[in-house]
Order: C-alpha cells, then structure tokens, then sequence
C-alpha cells in the first residue's frame, strides 16, 4: 500500500531535517502510527495526503524535541504579491542541509510544492494551513534558498577541484595518494554502519583496493559529491559526500549502506575540467 508513497515521504522528511538517516527514522514512525490507525479505523482514507500529513506532524515533533527551529504558521499578507505558481529552479536543486537555513513553515513549504511538486491546496492540507499562508511562506523561503545558491557558487570552483583531484587518485588505484589526501584527524561516517577517526580512517580504502569501483563527481540535490559506479556505468550504486579544510579530507560520509538513497536522487555529472 505505501510502496508508491515512501520514496516522496523520505524526500520530504529528510529536507525537513537535513538527514538522509533522520528523514528515514520519521519515515518508519509515520508508518508505525498510520499503521496502528489503520488497525482502528473502519475504512482506509486517501492514503498519499494522509500519510504525508502524518509525516509532517511527526517531523515537528522530531524538530521541537531536538531544539531545532520552529515557527508557527502564520501568513505574512505583503509577502504575497511577489508569489508565483511555477517551481523555483534553486528549490529544486538545493541540498539538504540548505533547507535547515529556513523556519520550518517555510521548509515545509518549498519542500512540498517545489520538490515534491504538490498543489498548493495539497500543501496547505498537509501543512494544517491556508493557502494564503503558503503563498507567503513559499515567497520568503525562495528568496532565501536563491541568495544561498548565489553565496554557495561563489566558492563550487575550489570543491570542485578538490573532488576532482581526490576522484582521479582513486580511479587510478593510487592508494597512498588517496591516503595522503586524507587528513590525519578525518571522520569517516559510514553511513547506518559505523564510524571512525583518525588513523583508522586509513583501513577503510581496503575494502576499495580490491572493488571495482569508480568514483565521478557529480552534483547531487545541489551540492557536490562523488558517485560511486560498479557494474552499471551509467547508474551509481551510491554516493560520498567529502569535506575538505586546507586541502585535505576533513570528513567522508559514505552512504554504501543506504542505497535507497542513490534510487531517489535527482542527480547529476559535473564535467572535469
């Protein structure tokens, strides 16, 4: 019954959080509550509208009982003139964590009708708002989200070369230059397995040297990343996220683990240069 919906469930949940893995974790309470209702009630409602206003109010909860920022629906009536129907490009194309810039109403938001491509009257159900009040919410949440796209590329070159250089290391099996590249405090996070630090880091390009696997910078839900290919060149099996500080790996978020992820991606191939 949910097979269709959970895929745009987990979208929305991990935007809403900023999280891959916490988006899946509302996933599964949304689940678990609609499916003891469903135990209860005598007919099945409209699923798609009621399981997504089941996920939004178990994300709020999620979001207020970790201290992150909430703010209660409200319409903003001067923010209104300046709406307009059509999806914002820099919406769609923003990445996770870029959501968590906005207050939650306004997440929900741009989440909903932009990347999700819901109706505005959907959205307003979901959301337990106004139409009115979602108009206002997506025209601030827009502007904001399009000022942070302008700062971001202003640094993408200096990533984009640095993913590059530690890309072409690893297709070419260079493994001492691959380690090298990392540095000596690195966190590796990989991801719903285990984590590790420092020199253990160093023991997790093992597995690597005897896979086959190549590495290709892309641009995944608006930030840079690496995809890793296996036996189909033209679908990665997963994705790494690298941060880099002084030009070396600070952080490696490996999501091998999770490849649902790649599944649900809107992704795509950053040409070297």
């Amino acid at each position: 019954m949910v097979e269709g919906v959970r895929p745009e469930l987990h979208r929305y949940c991990a935007r809403l959080t900023g999280s891959v893995i916490e988006g899946e974790d509302i996933v599964q309470d949304t689940l678990a509550k609609a499916f003891y209702a469903l135990s209860l009630a005598v007919e099945v409602p409209p699923l798609r509208p009621w399981l997504f206003r089941i996920a939004h109010n178990a994300a709020l909860d999620f979001l207020k009982s970790h201290g992150r920022r909430y703010t209660e629906v409200h319409a903003e009536l001067e923010e209104i003139a300046g709406f307009e129907d059509k999806p914002d490009p820099a919406v769609v194309r923003a990445a996770l964590a870029g959501f968590l810039s906005l207050p939650v109403t306004q997440r929900s938001a741009v989440i909903l009708k932009d990347v999700l491509g819901h109706s505005l009257e959907e959205t307003a159900e979901t959301m337990g708002s106004t139409v009115m009040a979602v108009k206002a919410a997506l025209v601030r949440g827009r502007r904001q989200l399009q000022e942070q796209a302008r700062e971001q590329s202003e640094l993408a070159g200096a990533t984009r070369a640095e993913l590059n250089r530690y890309a072409t290391l690893f297709n070419a099996r260079d493994w001492e230059g691959v380690r090298a590249l990392v540095s000596d405090d690195c966190r590796l996070d990989l991801v719903s397995k285990s984590q590790r630090r420092g020199k253990q880091v160093g023991f997790y390009f093992t597995r690597y040297e005897a896979a086959a696997i190549t590495l290709r910078v892309v641009r995944l839900e608006g930030q840079l990343a690496v995809a890793a290919y296996s036996a189909n060149e033209h679908k990665p099996d997963y994705f790494i996220l690298l941060e880099f500080e002084a030009g070396r790996v600070k952080r490696i978020r490996d999501f091998r683990y999770v490849p649902y992820i790649a599944t649900e991606a809107e992704f795509e191939v950053v040409t070297e240069v």
